[in-house]
């Protein structure tokens, strides 16, 4: 069995740029490798939520935290030359479907271009050997099937944001084949790979339309919370799970076998943690009790995808990543963090501890 630990020597004195570091997963990411002793810098907007993860759990005390849109080409490129470092993982974006049928040209500018231009600035600074490019499981062309997508299935995209998704994966395609090609990598040292994850899952989330944050905000306000479309279904998972994989992807991009791993991956949940939204708002009411409840939105607004599993075989076969959180077990851990921060507990001491708890399950059978 391959081994699937997050490597701490590895990565102790690593230089990491981290697009969106100031967003959800891009804080969890930030984080996690800093306490693995990397060099971790940040480059994005201002958090877009308040609260945010990035304030309450203080990342910027623990990584360098620069501000930027990545669509700013001059501003980008110095960042990341100047910092010189060996592993860039882009995940700053537009993040939200609904939101993109507000701001389409935004959406793309941000998902599309912004890929871009990342990708363009990396192929510009020599230090870079890894490039980990995060998507989504929406980049897929949905047909609704009962079965789980794989990264060989044709991508598309109803709405902007997914198709958006979509072409950044083009963009990354392309850069790869020309510019970082896989059978050159000797020549100019750098493997892009892309990461395409379901939907993710944990403390911190703050975003408008999201099913968790509407939760919390709605618990924590005492009302019953308005849910669109219950029986949507989509392959939920901690967001540990999905960064232990980004990690692991980048671990095998500096490995002596870089070209093996240059190309794209999926990382889902158990297929049987594919599950209704009403499964997850269910189970939520009951964690968190003290009266909260949910009333069925009768206008469910505009369209979303109602089914949607991903294949994640190839990233259990080729870096030895699986799933290790239950959705149950998943739905307490968000819930713990979240009544800490009701609590006004230390918020990066409870998320280093859940990073830590995690990590102990990585090193279990």
């Amino acid at each position: 069995m391959l081994v699937t630990m997050v490597n701490a020597s590895f990565w102790q004195g690593k230089r990491v740029f981290i697009t969106g570091h100031t967003g959800f997963k891009g804080g969890w990411l930030s984080l996690w490798l800093a306490s693995k002793g990397a060099v971790v810098r940040g480059y994005a907007l201002d958090p877009w939520t308040t609260p945010s993860l990035f304030e309450q759990a203080n990342i910027g005390s623990v990584i360098d935290d620069v501000r930027g849109d990545i669509r700013d080409a001059a501003t980008l490129e110095h960042a990341l030359t100047e910092f010189a470092p060996e592993v860039v993982f882009h995940m700053a974006a537009q993040p939200l479907v609904r939101l993109s049928y507000t701001d389409p040209i935004g959406t793309f500018e941000t998902n599309v271009i912004g890929t871009a231009r990342v990708l363009d600035a990396v192929r510009r600074t020599p230090s870079v050997r890894a490039v980990v490019s995060v998507t989504t499981d929406k980049c897929y062309e949905n047909k609704e099937w009962l079965w789980g997508y794989r990264e060989s299935d044709p991508l598309g995209g109803y709405d902007p944001y997914s198709a958006s998704k979509a072409c950044a994966e083009l963009v990354s395609s392309a850069f790869r084949q020309s510019f970082f090609p896989v059978a050159k990598l000797g020549e100019h040292g750098c493997a892009v790979a892309t990461a395409r994850a379901g939907n993710v899952i944990g403390g911190g989330d703050w975003s408008t339309d999201r099913l968790i944050p509407d939760l919390v905000r709605g618990f924590l306000k005492g009302e019953p919370v308005l849910i669109r479309r219950p029986d949507a279904i989509r392959p939920w998972q901690h967001v540990l799970e999905p960064l232990a994989g980004y990690i692991q992807l980048a671990e095998k991009l500096l490995s002596s076998d870089p070209a093996r791993y240059a190309t794209a991956y999926n990382f889902g949940p158990f297929d049987d943690d594919a599950q209704p939204v009403s499964w997850i708002v269910e189970r939520m009411v009951t964690f968190w009790g003290d009266g909260a409840s949910w009333v069925l939105d009768q206008d469910p607004g505009v369209h979303e995808a109602g089914f949607l599993k991903l294949d994640a075989s190839r990233a259990r076969a080729e870096l030895g990543w699986r799933p290790r959180l239950r959705l149950q077990e998943a739905l307490e851990w968000l819930v713990t963090w979240y009544k800490a921060s009701q609590q006004g507990a230390d918020l990066q001491h409870v998320t280093l501890e859940q990073i830590v708890a995690y990590e102990e399950l990585m090193a279990g059978a």
